[in-house]
C-alpha cells in the first residue's frame, strides 16, 4: 500500500486546510496518508472542526510557523525527518510555502521516491519588498531542483510559476484546481437567509455585501471600504456590508472605515463562533454601514445570508470565498488578480476590476447593487460554472494519478 505524507503549514482556516483534508479523508483506500501541520496563527481561526467533521487526526508540529525563524524551522525539520523515517512514505506532498521548504529538505535528504508541493498562491508579489521577494523567488528554484511535480491550483498560477517568475520548467507542473465540499452552499438557504438576516437585524429590502478572508494587507480591505462609500454617495438603496474574518489589520480596517464616515458595529455577543448562541430572536448588533463579525464557522449560513460577495486582494491562489459565493449561487465583485479570473466569469457570474483600481471597483459595486436583474441574473449561473469544476471527488481523482504515475 502507497504510503502519502501530507504537510502543511498550518491548520487555520483557508484554501490550503481544506485542500489537504480532503485528499487525506477520501483518496483511494490503497493509499495510507498522514497529515501533519503546524499550529494557526495568533490572529487566525483554527481548522479543528474541518479535521473532526471528516474523522481526521491530524499530527501537530508545534516548531512549523509561518514566520521565518532559524531555530524553529530547523527543529521542524529535523521532527519531519523523524516522521518521514518512522512512517517510510513512498509520497511526501507539501502544501505552501514554509512547509514545501522543510518537507522537501527533509524528502530529498531522506531519498523519498516521490516529492510533490502545491503552491496554494505565491509571495513572488503584493508581499515583501523587491530584496526579500528575489531571495523568495531564488529559494523556491533551488527547491524546485529537488521535486518531483510541482501543482498549480490555476492556469494562470501555472503561467505565473513558469514564464512570469521563471520558478521552473513547464512540464514539471501540473494543473490541478482546488477541490471542495459544496453541498451545503446548496442546502436550506431559505432558512439560512432567514437565519443569517434575523441574527444581524438585516431588513428584507436591503442589500447585504460580504467580504470573507483574513484580515491581513494583502486582502486589501481599504479597497473594499473605498467601494463601500463609492456605492452610498450614488444609490437610494439601503446597503449593508459585513466583514467577515479577522486579523492583524482589523484596527487599522477600523480606523480607514471611521475616516470615510462610515458607521460601524461589532459581534461582541456573537463572536462568530455558531449562529445558535446569543440570538433568542433579537437582532446580534444594531444597524451600521459596516459590521465586524470576526471569524464564523457556519460560512454557508453566511453566503446564504448576503446578496453579493466581495474580494479586494492584491494577490490570490484560488479564491475559495468566490467558489463558495458562486455555489451558493451569489454574484462577485472582486479585483482581476491571480487565480481569480480562472474562477469567476467576467461580466457572467461576476464583475471583475484592475488591481487597487477604486473608481472601477466602485462603479462594478454600484452597477451590482442597482440593477437586481443582473444580480439574478448571475446568480443562477454561478453553480453551474464551479459546482463540477471544484468538487473534491475530481481534485482526489487528479491527485491520485499524478501519486500513481510518480511511484509507478
Amino acid at each position: 500500500m502507497p504510503r502519502v505524507l501530507r504537510i502543511i503549514n498550518r491548520f487555520n482556516l483557508g484554501g490550503p486546510t481544506h485542500n489537504a483534508a480532503y485528499l487525506t479523508r477520501y483518496l483511494p483506500s490503497d493509499f495510507e496518508t498522514l497529515l501533519v501541520g503546524g499550529p494557526q496563527g495568533e490572529n487566525e481561526e483554527g481548522s479543528g472542526h474541518i479535521l473532526s467533521s471528516l474523522g481526521i487526526e491530524a499530527t501537530i508540529l508545534p516548531e512549523m510557523r509561518r514566520e521565518v525563524s532559524p531555530w524553529k524551522d530547523r527543529s521542524a525539520y529535523r521532527r519531519i525527518k523523524k516522521i518521514i523515517r518512522d512512517f517510510k512514505p513512498d509520497v511526501v506532498h507539501t502544501h505552501a510555502a514554509k512547509a514545501g521548504a522543510v518537507g522537501r529538505l527533509a524528502a530529498s535528504e531522506l531519498g523519498v521516491k516521490a516529492v510533490v508541493h502545491t503552491f496554494h498562491g505565491h509571495v513572488f508579489h503584493s508581499y515583501f519588498g523587491p530584496v526579500r521577494t528575489s531571495v523568495f523567488k531564488n529559494v523556491e528554484r533551488f527547491l524546485s531542483h529537488r521535486t518531483s511535480q510541482i501543482i498549480a491550483i490555476s492556469d494562470k498560477q501555472k503561467n505565473e510559476l513558469v514564464d512570469e517568475h521563471r520558478i521552473c520548467r513547464s512540464e514539471k507542473v501540473s494543473v490541478i484546481p482546488l477541490g471542495f465540499d459544496l453541498s451545503k452552499f446548496r442546502e436550506g438557504q431559505a432558512e439560512k437567509r432567514a437565519l443569517f438576516r434575523r441574527v444581524y437585524g438585516v431588513a428584507d429590502d436591503e442589500i447585504a455585501i460580504g467580504i470573507v478572508g483574513r484580515l491581513v494587507p494583502v486582502k486589501n480591505h481599504g479597497l473594499f471600504l473605498k467601494g463601500l462609500k463609492h456605492v452610498q454617495e450614488r444609490t437610494g438603496k439601503k446597503v449593508r456590508a459585513f466583514v467577515v474574518g479577522d486579523g492583524e489589520e482589523r484596527e487599522n480596517i477600523q480606523r480607514q472605515a471611521a475616516a470615510l464616515g462610515l458607521s460601524m458595529a461589532h459581534a461582541t455577543s456573537f463572536n462568530g463562533h455558531g449562529f445558535g448562541h446569543g440570538v433568542n430572536g433579537k437582532p446580534v448588533v444594531g444597524r451600521a454601514d459596516i459590521t465586524f463579525t470576526s471569524w464564523v464557522n457556519e460560512i454557508d449560513i453566511v453566503h446564504a445570508g448576503v446578496d453579493v460577495i466581495a474580494l479586494t486582494s492584491f494577490n490570490e491562489g484560488t479564491p475559495v470565498s468566490l467558489i463558495e459565493a458562486q455555489a451558493a449561487s451569489r454574484p462577485v465583485v472582486s479585483t482581476r488578480v491571480g487565480g481569480i479570473e480562472n474562477v469567476v466569469e467576467d461580466r457572467v457570474t461576476g464583475l471583475l476590476s484592475l488591481n487597487n483600481d477604486a473608481k472601477g471597483f466602485g462603479e462594478n459595486l454600484l452597477r451590482i447593487v442597482e440593477d437586481e436583474g443582473l444580480r439574478s441574473g448571475m446568480s443562477a449561473v454561478g453553480w453551474s460554472n464551479v459546482g463540477e469544476r471544484y468538487h473534491y471527488s475530481r481534485l482526489v481523482s487528479d491527485t491520485a494519478k499524478l501519486y500513481t504515475e510518480l511511484i509507478g
